[in-house]
Formats: C-alpha cells, sequence, structure tokens
C-alpha cells in the first residue's frame, strides 16, 4: 500500500509577492468527488471530507513557503485538532470548491477554517476547523514560525480581519439538551 498524497505534492513554493492583493477567504482547492471517496450509502464517507480540507490545508501551506524544500530543511506544520460539520450529502462527480480563512495566529500556531460548497449549485457541504502547529521535526516539538512565513502569514491575517467568524468556530461540541 501507498502513502496518502496530496494533488499539490511536488509542486514548489511560487514565491511571494507583497503587492498582489490577498482573497478572503483563500480559495486554493477545488476537486471533484472520485469514486474512491464514496461509501456504502454512495455519497462521500466522512474520511474524504478530512482528506479534501487537508489537499486545502496543503495547499494554504505551499501559498506561505511550506513544500517539500521546507519540509527537507526541518520543519513542517501538523494538525493538532481538527473538527468537521457535514451538512449535505456530495456524490461521485460533484464539483468540489473550498475555501480557507485565517481566523488566529500566534507565533507557532494556526487557527482555521474551511467550507467545501458544491460549484453547481452553491450550497455548503461541510465546515472544518483546524488548529495547525509549526513543528522543527528535529527536534519533534513546536517551534515559532521563521520570519519570512510569519510576514506572510500576517498579511493573509490583515486581508482576512475584515471577514465575519463563522458562527460556528469554537462552538463546543456535544447533544444539546433542553
Amino acid at each position: 500500500m501507498s502513502r496518502v498524497t496530496t494533488p499539490n505534492e511536488g509542486k514548489p513554493f511560487q514565491g511571494w509577492d507583497r503587492a498582489k492583493p490577498i482573497p478572503a477567504p483563500l480559495a486554493l482547492h477545488r476537486t471533484p468527488v472520485v469514486e474512491a471517496w464514496t461509501d456504502y450509502n454512495d455519497h462521500m464517507t466522512e474520511s474524504a471530507f478530512l482528506l479534501a480540507f487537508g489537499d486545502s490545508s496543503d495547499a494554504f501551506f505551499r501559498m506561505i513557503g511550506v513544500d517539500e524544500a521546507y519540509r527537507a530543511a526541518g520543519s513542517s506544520i501538523y494538525t493538532m485538532e481538527t473538527r468537521i460539520r457535514n451538512l449535505r450529502e456530495a456524490h461521485i462527480g460533484d464539483p468540489l470548491a473550498l475555501t480557507l480563512q485565517l481566523i488566529d495566529h500566534d507565533a507557532k500556531r494556526l487557527h482555521v477554517f474551511h467550507a467545501m460548497t458544491n460549484e453547481a449549485d452553491g450550497e455548503v457541504l461541510a465546515t472544518a476547523e483546524q488548529i495547525l502547529v509549526h513543528v522543527d521535526m528535529q527536534a519533534g516539538r513546536s517551534s515559532p514560525f521563521p520570519p519570512e512565513i510569519a510576514e506572510r502569514i500576517e498579511a493573509i491575517a490583515k486581508a482576512h480581519a475584515g471577514l465575519p467568524v463563522p458562527a460556528t468556530v469554537g462552538v463546543p461540541l456535544g447533544i444539546r439538551r433542553k
């Protein structure tokens, strides 16, 4: 069995243009639902939602300069926590468009919010909220983003500052009792 790969694997960092406007939110990943992502209910299975959100995160990482060369030098970004809200079904061939909003950040961590939309009808199918951490892989622990990456993250944060925080961000998980 082979390892999981992303659609962006092998694509190097394309550089950062400080003068280029930053979209709010970022729209870095599109994909159709493939048969391998469907289950016995004939719709996209829960693990495939996480895979698609992960591919969106990977596109974001490459945008800020975290690619194979960056990881080969000993650092990466790891996922600490993910919460997925499934709102609608997705089926084979449905065109998915994913967006990413930077909610918050500090010297080592990122708080991001993804939305997955069916491009054919505009319906939001799922959302994901993630806490990500920058890691020194040799030390096996979190570490601050290097200055050039921190500068890019700060620029994205400024571009996203005017976006409303989605209502589900930070909402506790549990069974609501009346």
